[in-house]
């Protein structure tokens, strides 16, 4: 076995059905490791599952909304019942900004329902996932993985959609933090930020020629990120290779936040 063989690990990724999650999906099954996809949408979960179907790890789903914390631990359950562990958990699952509003306009509910969302829903898939992984350390089988997905605007922030900033950033902080806290069960805690990339989520702004005629020039690389760019640091998130790797935020972007 080499350090990026995952047989036999299982990782969980809510928000797996689609973008950026589908593509660790495919990424770590692909190396081997079980894979449960956890999403509110039985219809795409399934789809997401029939799309991974011939790799080399089994892929299965949990309709799961990660707002609500007995939602999440049922999913857990199920999947501990299913595997007998949860190696990796990566927290995918969120929403953007939608209407763009301006801050002193912006209403109590839209702040509490992207909190609850954002942030809650890594908050209760990270406490499900540490729990367990530390209970097997504790038994003698120390490693876990916690991953969750940032933004841009953590870094930049973003004019009308600073509830959605406000999120990320605290993601950032929340990896740090649990990288300390975990580190003597084997457990590192990492967040991936993604910078512009292709994926059914962003269809829209890539089809937009301003969009991509004043992001472009920004971006070193000249060119927009896919999906599979995301797999390979999950890959490396999930294997032996990043057992002293913790407490980080992987900005991938093409170079776009070096300027």
């Amino acid at each position: 076995m080499t350090i990026f063989d995952l047989s036999g690990r299982v990782a969980v990724i809510t928000g797996g059905n689609g973008g950026i999650g589908l593509g660790i999906a495919q990424a770590l099954a692909a190396q081997g490791c079980n894979v449960s996809i956890w999403g509110r949408n039985p219809d795409k979960n399934k789809s997401a599952a029939a799309s991974l179907a011939d790799l080399a790890g089994k892929v299965d789903t949990r309709v799961c909304d990660v707002t609500d914390p007995a939602s999440v631990n049922a999913a857990m359950k199920a999947t501990l019942d299913t595997y007998g562990r949860v190696d990796g958990c990566f927290a995918n699952a969120g929403i953007g900004g939608g209407g763009r509003r301006a801050f002193i306009e912006r209403t109590e509910e839209e702040w509490r329902t992207m909190f609850a969302t954002n942030l809650d829903g890594v908050f209760h898939a990270f406490q499900a996932a540490a729990k367990h992984m530390t209970d097997r350390a504790n038994a003698g089988d120390p490693f876990g993985r916690l991953v969750a997905t940032s933004s841009l605007a953590s870094i930049f922030g973003t004019a009308r959609n600073e509830h959605y900033a406000a999120t990320k950033a605290a993601i950032n902080a929340l990896v740090r933090a649990l990288g300390v806290e975990l580190a003597r069960y084997g457990v590192t805690a990492n967040a991936i930020l993604p910078g512009w990339i292709k994926s059914d989520m962003t269809a829209g702004l890539m089809a937009n020629d301003k969009f991509v005629a004043n992001v472009m020039p920004r971006i070193p690389m000249r060119r927009f990120g896919e999906a599979s760019d995301f797999g390979g640091i999950a890959v490396y998130l999930m294997s032996k290779a990043s057992s002293y790797h913790t407490a980080d935020t992987f900005v991938i972007d093409g170079g776009y936040t070096a300027f």
